[in-house]
């Protein structure tokens, strides 16, 4: 593809009909300069694409060796091992990282995007934070030929390239297990259904229900963030219910673990009363009592898939125009938060006895 001819102070300035050194103070943010006349030379700097040359010495090959990253959030163990997964590769092609969090803010986002932009990263990695409208704020990266790879929260239009699992699969196996073991009433608790993997394990949950022959309820989905007081205001929305639920497909581990231990101290009992299912496999899953039924979602492998990707074609290796979905491989894990079905968990056993046989042979 054709590269774009970078825009400088001498284009802003010619453009206004002003002096270097005013558009150069102007953008510094020098007192000397109007606000007013600040004001035509931020507007125009940003519709020329301008971009803050902070590494002007260094750049005569146009590279600064840096990946963007902008993160929804920070607390998460799934966000940790992605970003242990996009390291170990960037390190290992000699990239440094820029890390950026939006804090689950669209507008933060947007800034985020502006100032690695500004960066000059040579790629831009990105989850998008809950209330993200529209990709506007990535269309720079894409007039200066940047390449972007999203992962886990991603709108999958078949325009930009994505790493992701497959959510709708992961969505049905869970409320399938739940149902296999004799589940009829299952509540689900998920966040923002406008994010493709919320909305996704709800379609497989639904879709599941529907291959069972249970009626959808609305009154058995629960929408809410991700915090511990949503998870709490959220038990307690189950402990309401009458009657209560006998199964319950949460789509975040941390959420999961919150409403379990809510429902232990209002005598509920896990699994014989509710059987539980989180999603993730986050560290919590072998804390809480009893263990928790999950989605293993391998975090590392997101980062190393979506880091590897985007540097083969920094490096003209590959091509992310001819790569839209990578799906990574995910699986369900059961432990006994979910097994209401002796015979069930007496073949868990049986299976991972074997298991351990053959490993122990194989040595």
């Amino acid at each position: 593809m054709p590269q774009h001819k970078e825009v400088t102070i001498y284009d802003i300035a010619s453009a206004l009909n002003i002096s270097i050194a005013t558009v150069s103070r102007a953008l510094k943010n020098d007192p000397v300069v109007s606000k007013q006349t600040k004001k035509k030379i931020f507007d125009l700097a940003g519709k020329m694409g301008y971009r803050t040359n902070h590494f002007a010495r260094n750049l005569r090959n146009q590279k600064t060796n840096t990946i963007g990253i902008i993160v929804h959030e920070l607390n998460s163990n799934f966000i940790t091992s992605v970003l242990a997964g996009v390291e170990k590769v960037t390190t290992e092609a000699g990239y440094d990282l820029i890390i950026a969090h939006s804090s689950e803010s669209f507008a933060k986002e947007i800034a985020n995007a502006k100032n690695l932009f500004h960066k000059r990263v040579d790629g831009l990695i990105a989850s998008l934070s809950f209330d993200t409208k529209n990709l506007d704020h990535f269309e720079p990266f894409k007039e200066k030929n940047v390449p972007v790879v999203f992962f886990d929260r991603v709108e999958q239009d078949g325009k930009n390239t994505v790493v992701v699992i497959d959510n709708d699969k992961s969505g049905y196996q869970a409320t399938e297990h739940l149902i296999q073991q004799g589940c009829r009433k299952i509540v689900h608790i998920t966040s923002s259904l406008k994010r493709n993997v919320y909305s996704k394990r709800f379609k497989g949950y639904k879709d599941a229900l529907f291959d069972y022959g249970i009626p959808y309820d609305e009154n058995l989905l629960i929408v809410n963030d991700l915090s511990e007081s949503a998870a709490i205001e959220s038990a307690m929305q189950i402990l309401k219910m009458d009657p209560l639920p006998d199964g319950a497909f949460i789509t975040n581990d941390f959420v999961a673990a919150v409403v379990m231990r809510t429902l232990k101290e209002n005598n509920i009992k896990i699994p014989a009363d509710i059987a539980m299912v989180g999603f993730n496999n986050d560290a919590i899953c072998t804390l809480v009592e009893p263990a928790l039924s999950t989605i293993n979602y391998p975090g590392i492998d997101v980062g190393e898939v979506a880091a590897r990707n985007l540097i083969n074609h920094l490096k003209g290796i590959g091509n992310l125009q001819n790569t839209n979905t990578i799906i990574i491989r995910s699986n369900l894990i059961i432990r006994k938060s979910s097994l209401k079905n002796d015979s069930f968990e007496k073949n868990i056993k049986i299976k991972n006895q074997k298991k351990n046989l053959s490993k122990i042979e194989s040595k």
